[in-house]
């Protein structure tokens, strides 16, 4: 006869209670708090001018306290920086004959939330110089151009994410378990397929976006690294893998879309350096808006390529063999 304890229920009830209150405030940090504590600090801009304009480019430089970081540079220094996203804006100084001139320039080739946070603070400063106030924006972006890198990011994911758990949750029925000549199958096939989705995706959104060969190749280098990490977890953790890939995926709009000095710096140095979304969102975007030689490109490529490498390494590893348990031999029936 067995005894039933009715503390049990309720003890598993209040743990299931506090279990759920938990993941709710984790998730809560991850992504809802990202843009709660997101505040300018430090965001690098760039006041350029001739010689003879210096020093009123130096007092410019001197103002916007702890959220803004002012770079005094040569013109064309000011342009070099921009190009490699050091810094979010210039505030060009140019003589006129009516005093000096003031230009804000801007690039659509970076991150937007950075170009929008940016143009109010350089335009203001352009005002309080006076005279006449110009904006000029390099590699423009339009609005699927702003959102595409950090779309496409986020639907490789989930497109090698399902494929993934697919294979894991299905893949016995394939002789018994997946070999790694189906793993490495699935990546590519999913990699594939889900780069021609995206590539569609753009298409259909914006007919202007440039699909060119290093665009579309950014693209396959971002599908086989994010399917090849996945598959490598699922198939080191199994479906316990499922506690780190989706989390990533809820903290990959909320982190991969802001500038870092917006950022409470926890969020900045615990998630935003090293999550693969930004790697992948920011270098896809120089791609499309034309600035290719920006050097986001070349730290993505390296940093894709070696998770690539990893997660491909982890799924070649051929399956332990399993050890076959001795067969005991019927009894007889008819005993001697």
């Amino acid at each position: 006869m067995s005894t039933h304890s009715p503390g049990r229920p309720a003890a598993l009830v209040v743990a299931l209670s506090v279990a759920g209150a938990v993941v709710a405030a984790v998730l809560g940090l991850l992504t809802f708090g990202v843009q709660a504590s997101a505040r300018p600090d430090a965001v690098p801009l760039a006041v350029s001018a001739p010689d003879a304009l210096r020093p009123a480019a130096e007092r410019i430089a001197r103002h916007g306290g702890d959220a803004v970081a002012w770079r005094v540079e040569s013109p064309d220094s000011a342009r070099r920086a921009l190009a490699d996203k050091d810094v979010y804006g210039i505030l060009e100084l140019a003589p006129t004959p009516g005093g000096p001139g003031a230009t804000v320039v801007l690039s659509g080739a970076v991150n937007p939330q950075g170009a929008q946070v940016a143009q109010p603070i350089l335009t203001a400063a352009a005002q309080a110089v006076g005279g006449e106030v110009r904006t000029v924006t390099l590699h423009p972006a339009s609005p699927a151009g702003r959102v595409a890198p950090l779309a496409a990011t986020v639907l490789l994911w989930v497109g090698g994410l399902v494929a993934g758990i697919g294979l894991l949750l299905l893949g016995k029925r394939i002789d018994g378990a997946p070999r790694p000549a189906h793993r490495i199958g699935l990546v590519a096939g999913v990699s594939v397929a889900g780069v021609a989705a995206v590539a569609g995706l753009l298409a259909l959104w914006d007919a202007d976006l440039p699909l060119t060969v290093p665009v579309l190749g950014y693209l396959l280098l971002v599908a086989v690294a994010f399917s090849a990490l996945q598959g490598a977890l699922l198939r080191l953790l199994g479906v316990r893998a499922m506690a780190v890939l989706g989390p990533l995926y809820l903290i990959a709009p909320a982190v991969a879309g802001q500038i870092p000095e917006m950022l409470d710096p926890a969020y900045r140095a615990l998630l935003w350096s090293w999550t693969p979304f930004r790697f992948a969102t920011e270098g896809l975007r120089s791609l499309i808006q034309g600035a290719g030689s920006a050097p986001d490109v070349a730290l993505g490529l390296v940093v894709l390529g070696a998770l690539a490498v990893a997660g491909l390494a982890v799924l070649l590893v051929p399956p332990r063999p399993e050890t076959a348990r001795p067969v005991r031999e019927p009894e007889s029936a008819v005993s001697r």
